[in-house]
């Protein structure tokens, strides 16, 4: 029986983030209708406990012989261990060393853009395997036109191997006890969320400076992620800019329950990154009709200028601006923008598909 082998160590990441939901998704997507007569897998590193990595319908996870930290390090050197199946599918530039039937997501060109957002460590290994993936993948998927730009100036030999894919919208329904849970977490009933990891390419200082501003009056900032890449001292940030304690609310990782409910009571959304591939909180955001305001680079700048407010990025007065004019719009009931509907999983799915002919 043919197999196509799904690499989804990212669900089991301190940091799984959006390409965490796309592993999983995307996964679950292929398995859901998959070729006669083939079989979906998949495959992590090593870990002790493999729970949150299982997704109904798939074979697996398996655990391949190494640790995560080895497996990057093996896998960049083009070492073993090898993956088994007939097509393999690497979620994140985690991906072995094939000649025949890989095909590698990436997503986004931070490594060259912004290697300072990173650490020296973590942007070398991403270029190491980007470059290699360029050399050796059937093909290269992204989520935007964007990224394939850029992707396309850096290896101009990628040539027609460079696929965009869109991603998904995942409904994030809230639960019936949604106005219980923003309680519990001390919410009040007026405020700004952002949802990304708390990393310097995502903005937050930016945004931060932008609510301590007089323009958006009294309004609460609410965060929602855990630490990433270089870490952000949010508590610094904020006494420098002057936000008072009282209207920052860091709730780090919460569970899709908790934050269908948070994103259900947020008045405005903010995606102010520095660099963005797709920028899928955006859009969930949008799905849950829930106003955006987000900075016009990579992915994000493709979203309709009528579906969300877009400003340059690194521009707290800027942002601040269309953050008050967002909070003072009436709430819509329904997705903000009717462009909402083409971002389906399953569509991801089938595009994915269509590529390997299985």
């Amino acid at each position: 029986m043919p197999v196509l082998t799904v690499v989804v160590d990212q669900l089991l990441a301190p940091v799984p983030g959006g390409t965490g939901r796309y592993a999983r998704e995307i996964t679950g997507a292929l398995a859901a209708r998959p070729r006669p007569g083939w079989q979906v897998r998949t495959v992590t590193a090593w870990h002790r406990d493999t729970d949150a990595a299982v997704i109904p319908g798939v074979d697996g996870p398996h655990r391949l012989p190494a640790g995560r930290r080895a497996l990057a390090e093996l896998w960049r050197r083009g070492l073993p261990p090898s993956v088994r199946g007939d097509r393999v599918h690497a979620t994140t530039p985690l991906a072995p060393s094939r000649r025949h039937g890989l095909v590698v997501a990436v997503w986004d060109t931070v490594p060259w853009t912004h290697p300072e957002t990173l650490t020296s460590r973590g942007a070398r290994w991403h270029r190491e395997m980007v470059a290699r993936a360029v050399r050796r993948a059937d093909a290269i998927v992204v989520s935007s036109c964007a990224v394939a730009d850029e992707l396309a100036a850096l290896f101009p030999q990628i040539g027609g191997r460079l696929r965009v894919i869109g991603l998904g919208v995942t409904a994030m329904q809230p639960p019936a006890d949604a106005a219980g849970r923003r309680a519990r977490l001390g919410l009040p009933d007026r405020y700004v969320l952002s949802v990304a990891t708390l990393e310097p390419r995502k903005g937050l200082d930016v945004l931060i400076r932008a609510m301590a501003g007089p323009a958006v009056g009294d309004a609460h900032l609410v965060l929602v992620g855990p630490p990433g890449w270089g870490g952000v001292d949010v508590a610094s940030v904020a006494s420098t800019a002057g936000l008072r304690p009282d209207r920052l609310h860091r709730l780090g990782r919460l569970t899709d329950d908790d934050l269908a409910a948070v994103l259900a009571g947020a008045t405005v959304l903010a995606a102010p990154s520095r660099a963005e591939g797709f920028g899928l909180p955006a859009l969930e955001a949008m799905a849950a009709g829930v106003p955006v305001v987000a900075t016009a680079t990579g992915g994000l700048a493709t979203l309709p200028p009528d579906a969300a407010h877009l400003v340059p990025p690194a521009d707290p007065r800027a942002l601040a601006a269309s953050i008050d004019t967002a909070l003072a719009a009436p709430r819509r009931p329904g997705p903000v923008h009717r462009f909402i509907d083409a971002f389906d999983w399953s569509r991801v799915g089938a595009a994915l598909d269509a590529h390997w002919g299985r």
